[in-house]
């Protein structure tokens, strides 16, 4: 392996891998969905889903290592990381699947199927949609002037209105599940479906015009 000036042989080996991966043509997700002809419509989170190759979606958390690598984790990984969190004080979002990845990897891989069984569509393509429709475009902030807190509208980056989205659907699929005898993997299912096609009944889409009407009373 040839080393570049001021590469180290990890980050080489690392880069040779993705290289190889990116030429793979058949590589598909869990051996059945193929990411390569998704066209990612909104041109302002281009740079910010990655549709990397890959048949397990798995970084062993990588890009934790450097700031803003999360924007080259797989859309699909980072569903999964979001439904790993553990929560806020709230019992319907709080300690699901903390921690658990292999469970999350599981609850992805089944409700793919269960959208691919109820609409025939490639399930990664109706993520990437959901996470189009689910993006907020302006935020709150706090500032302080003269001792008062003041909460004021600002633009949010491509990287952070991803992040959001995938948070409004993970968090509606943990508060659906609570108290339900309906399993996750249905939840997330139909999440995914009702963002996708910007149903409004959908619940990531609804966090998403609460934040959007909070900001724009802030301005």
């Amino acid at each position: 392996m040839e080393l570049r000036w001021g590469n180290s042989y990890e980050e080489e080996k690392r880069n040779q891998g993705d290289k190889i991966m990116g030429e793979t043509p058949n590589l598909l997700l869990f051996r059945k969905w193929d990411t390569s002809e998704i066209e990612i419509k909104n041109p302002t989170l281009k740079n910010a889903i990655s549709l990397k190759k890959a048949i397990i979606p798995l970084s062993y958390g990588r890009s934790a290592l450097k700031r803003f690598n999360k924007a080259d984790v797989n859309i699909v990984e980072r569903l999964e990381n979001k439904l790993l969190h553990f929560g806020k004080k709230y019992a319907k979002n709080t300690g699901r699947m903390a921690g658990k990845k292999n469970r999350a990897l599981k609850t992805v891989k089944t409700a793919f199927d269960i959208i691919h069984l109820k609409t025939g569509k490639n399930p990664v393509e109706l993520l990437v949609r959901a996470v189009e429709n689910s993006t907020p475009n302006e935020d709150t902030t706090r500032i302080v002037y003269g001792g008062t807190v003041y909460h004021v509208s600002v633009d949010v980056s491509p990287l952070r209105r991803v992040d959001l989205a995938l948070r409004f659907i993970a968090d509606s699929v943990k508060e659906a599940t609570f108290s339900n005898p309906k399993p996750i993997e249905e939840h997330l299912a139909e999440a995914i479906i009702m963002a996708a096609s910007n149903n409004t009944e959908a619940s990531s889409i609804k966090k998403k015009n609460e934040l959007e009407r909070i900001a724009q009373a802030s301005r």
